[in-house]
């Protein structure tokens, strides 16, 4: 779904670089490059997945020359072919292509941890003073601005996952069906089906016999916490999350708000504001989430259980990816898979801005920072948003 900065520079591999799978053999210094690297990144990037991949580029490519263009390109395709957060699984695909299994393990936690700590502060101090008049002003204004950057990222994506008549085909029917109460599981996977079976039936290949069935959202009774219940959620999500950091708001809301009864639509918001405003990966989202139902245990419990299973795909999947850079069918499938990715953004962002734009105020926010996506970064906007919230509140008093 992201890509690299456009560059035509070609910079050749760095010939001292571990290869993948060195393991125990990666060097020190090249371990500790890679852990440098990412903790400064995993510190400073904001911006989200895109913006977050544009700036390995230039590190791992332009400056230091660990790979060239066509293997850097050959890592991101191999991030979208599988599920969990692009950003993060390309830093861990870096570290291992640079210090072998040490490198996949290091490059990954150090991009990740910067932001869990900065993310478990504002959660504790969420939960310590979220009741004062000065932290409701602030959501009030950040709320409405994260929408228009969910907005923002949907129209950008949009322009990628829609790759003629049949993509879009299939994520407009997608919309319709999550509105109405489909299991997002399943219109990926129906999405993704669909999509390979038309085109192998354009080629003069039999169409496939049958669709997967829908599931129903079920009731939205609650269900008493349990640290157990909340990593399978994230591991969940983890192991089956396409498309961009932001259809995370769709599985969050679907499990810990409609079936389980957890969490709000306002909390939910509250969540995904932290991790936009915060750099690093958007995951970190369910750092604040596992804080505010289990506080340190259920923090911890939480961003493990989603990062883990970025870190097994990229290790399963590193050694296929020549294999998977020329298959028509994963490419067929992604695109099925990506189309649905869409409609679920599109989905969630509709029903969560019921929850963020409740006057006038919140509205003009909404707008105003859906004009400045484009030129100005996310996390300046989100602070402007908050500000703004502040003052409004302030004045209203």
């Amino acid at each position: 779904m992201s890509g690299p900065s456009d560059s035509k520079e070609f910079a050749a591999p760095d010939s001292g670089a571990a290869p993948a799978g060195a393991g125990v053999l990666a060097s020190r210094p090249a371990l500790g490059e890679v852990a440098t690297l990412f903790a400064r990144l995993g510190a400073t990037s904001f911006g989200g997945p895109a913006a977050h991949i544009a700036l390995m580029h230039q590190e791992v490519v332009v400056r230091r020359r660990w790979m060239g263009e066509q293997e850097f390109l050959d890592l991101v395709g191999a991030t979208n072919l599988i599920p969990g957060p692009n950003s993060t699984e390309m830093a861990i695909h870096i570290g291992y292509r640079r210090a072998g299994w040490p490198g996949l393990v290091v490059a990954g936690a150090c991009f990740i941890v910067p932001a869990v700590i900065v993310v478990l502060a504002l959660a504790w101090s969420y939960v310590r003073f979220r009741s004062l008049p000065d932290a409701a002003a602030v959501l009030y204004g950040v709320k409405p601005v994260i929408l228009a950057v969910v907005a923002q990222a949907l129209w950008g994506l949009g322009r990628t996952a829609v790759r003629g008549p049949l993509t879009a085909a299939v994520g407009a029917a997608a919309l319709v069906l999550y509105l109405r109460g489909t299991h997002e599981l399943a219109l990926l996977a129906l999405g993704g089906l669909t999509v390979a079976a038309a085109r192998k039936a354009w080629r003069g290949l039999p169409l496939a016999a049958g669709v997967p069935v829908a599931w129903p959202a079920a009731g939205a009774a609650a269900t008493a916490f349990s640290l157990d219940r909340l990593a399978l959620v994230f591991f969940k999500v983890g192991s089956v999350l396409y498309g961009s950091g932001y259809v995370l708001l769709a599985f969050l809301r679907a499990d810990l708000v409609v079936r389980l009864g957890w969490l709000t639509d306002r909390q939910l918001l509250d969540a995904v504001a932290a991790g936009q405003v915060t750099p690093g990966p958007v995951f970190t989202t369910a750092t604040f989430v596992g804080y505010l139902l289990g506080g340190l245990p259920g923090a911890l419990v939480a961003t493990g259980a989603i990062f883990l299973p970025a870190f097994v795909f990229v290790a399963l999947s590193h050694p296929l990816i020549p294999r998977l850079r020329g298959s028509e069918t994963a490419g067929a499938v992604l695109d099925g898979v990506n189309a649905v990715s869409l409609a679920l953004m599109a989905g969630v962002s509709w029903q969560l801005a019921r929850a963020a734009v409740v006057d006038l105020p919140t509205a003009l926010l909404a707008a105003a920072a859906l004009l400045l996506c484009a030129r100005v970064n996310s996390a300046w906007l989100v602070a402007g948003g908050g500000l703004a919230g502040w003052v409004i509140r302030s004045l209203a008093r």
